[in-house]
C-alpha cells in the first residue's frame, strides 16, 4: 500500500472501533489522532473549554501530521478533521480517504449511550445539532475515495474497507 488509510465521518459513526479492526486486518499500525491529542494536550472538552476550538484543530492538524510520518498506518480522526483546511489538505496528499457513513439517528443513538464528551453536541445531543452539523461536513467527507456504509457489525465492516482497499489499490 502506497499511502495511509484514513477513517473520516462524523463523530460516534465508529472510526476508531473499526479502525482498530482494519489495521489487524490489513497488518498495519493504528493511530487515533484523538488518544494522541488527549495523551499530550488532555481531555477534549477541557481544551475546547480552555483554549477554543481553533486551538483544538491546530492540535489535530499536528497529530495527523505525525502519524503520516514512516510507514504505513491507518488512522482515525476526529469527526471535525475535514473542515480545517490544513488538516484536509494532509489528508488529500497523503492518504486514502474512507469515509464512514451512518445515519443522524444512528449517530444521536450512539452519541447519548457514550461516555465521550463530544463539546460540539453539548450535554444533551440533538438529532436537529446533529444534522446541522452533518450539513456542514458531509460535502466534505464526500470527497473520499472510499464511502462505506458504517452501520454493521465493525468486524464486516472493516473486512468491506479492506476489500475496498484491495481492490482500489491493484494494478489494471
Amino acid at each position: 500500500m502506497k499511502r495511509h488509510v484514513a477513517l473520516i465521518g462524523f463523530m460516534a459513526a465508529g472510526k476508531s472501533t473499526i479502525g482498530k479492526r482494519l489495521a489487524r486486518e490489513l497488518g498495519l499500525p493504528f493511530v487515533d489522532t484523538d488518544a494522541e491529542i488527549i495523551a499530550a494536550h488532555g481531555p477534549i472538552e477541557e481544551i475546547f473549554a480552555r483554549e477554543g476550538e481553533a486551538a483544538f484543530r491546530e492540535y489535530e492538524r499536528a497529530a495527523v501530521e505525525a502519524a503520516l510520518l514512516g510507514e504505513t498506518k491507518v488512522v482515525s480522526l476526529g469527526g471535525g478533521a475535514v473542515t480545517h483546511a490544513p488538516t484536509r489538505d494532509l489528508l488529500t496528499e497523503h492518504t486514502v480517504r474512507v469515509f464512514v457513513e451512518v445515519p443522524a439517528t444512528t449517530i444521536l443513538a450512539r452519541s447519548r449511550r457514550s461516555q465521550t464528551p463530544r463539546p460540539l453536541l453539548g450535554e444533551k445531543p440533538s438529532l436537529a445539532r446533529i444534522r446541522e452539523l452533518l450539513a456542514l461536513r458531509e460535502p466534505l467527507y464526500r470527497e473520499a475515495e472510499i464511502v462505506i456504509d458504517g452501520r454493521g457489525a465493525t468486524s464486516k465492516v472493516a473486512r468491506a474497507i479492506a476489500l475496498e482497499l484491495r481492490s482500489a489499490l491493484r494494478p489494471r
